[in-house]
């Protein structure tokens, strides 16, 4: 099935420190392109996967689940450290999510994690609802383009498959069962305004993960897609200058 304009993966080699972005549920890379591509203008090695399902239409991701949308990362992350020597994960919304279980399961392979209102949680009716739901309605409204800056777009589905949406309620179960394990130096940053993902998802995270170096910071002028929107360069800023402090600090232990 041909690819939306825009959609496409994006693979940058640079030094060997390695940076592994993720998408969000129903979107695709052109969400986080422009943040791929900040990073690699920093010369840093980049990998920004399209996830199953994702990019051409909603039928497509109706026959996919979380686990072919982490099979897909988990596989990036092993490419990465095959040929750097320090290897971040970073996610948006759902792509948040991925990010940190990855952290979790692989430990210290992840240098550390940047993720932009991260998902953890399903609304708590349309959860109740969907087991029985999705066998009689095939799709809800999209989610796409919650963006405060005007003329942004962000290119994704207008339809939500909801055996899709069944199994990522199940996926953010299992990423809450292992969030105490991610220990690795983590920044959350959320929008003051996501219509999207509550606050209290990034509240939970922060409860739970066991990491002691975390940085959290409030996105006042963005919305959900921050990637897109008004505090965009921020995001790609902080998340350089995070990357570059933990890596030069690991380099020198390892020196020491």
């Amino acid at each position: 099935m041909p690819l939306m304009p825009g959609a496409e993966p994006m693979r940058h080699e640079g030094s060997d420190i390695g940076v592994l972005l993720c998408h969000g549920f129903t979107g695709s890379p052109q969400s986080l392109r422009p943040w791929a591509r900040y990073l690699a203008d920093q010369g840093l090695t980049v990998s920004l996967p399209l996830l199953p399902g994702h990019g051409s239409r909603w039928e497509d991701l109706q026959v996919t689940g979380w686990q072919d949308w982490y099979a897909t990362v988990d596989r990036e992350l092993r490419l990465l450290s095959e040929s750097c020597a320090r290897v971040f994960v970073c996610g948006l919304s759902m792509g948040g999510a991925l990010a940190l279980r990855l952290a979790a399961r692989h430990g210290a392979a992840v240098s550390g994690i940047v993720v932009v209102n991260p998902a953890s949680t399903f609304p708590r009716a349309a959860g109740y609802a969907l087991p029985v739901l999705r066998h009689l309605v095939p799709t809800s409204s999209g989610l796409t383009d919650d963006i405060a800056k005007e003329g942004s777009h962000e290119l994704g589905y207008d339809r939500v498959p909801l055996h899709a949406a069944h199994s990522l309620r199940s996926f953010f179960r299992v990423v809450r069962g292992e969030l105490p394990q991610v220990t690795q130096p983590l920044m959350v940053l959320r929008s003051r305004s996501d219509h999207v993902v509550p606050a209290t998802d990034s509240a939970l995270i922060l409860s739970r993960v066991s990491s002691t170096e975390v940085t959290e910071t409030v996105l006042e002028r963005s919305y959900h897609v921050a990637t897109l929107d008004f505090d965009a360069e921020r995001i790609f800023e902080d998340s350089h200058m995070f990357i570059s402090r933990i890596a030069a600090r690991e380099t020198a232990r390892d020196r020491a």
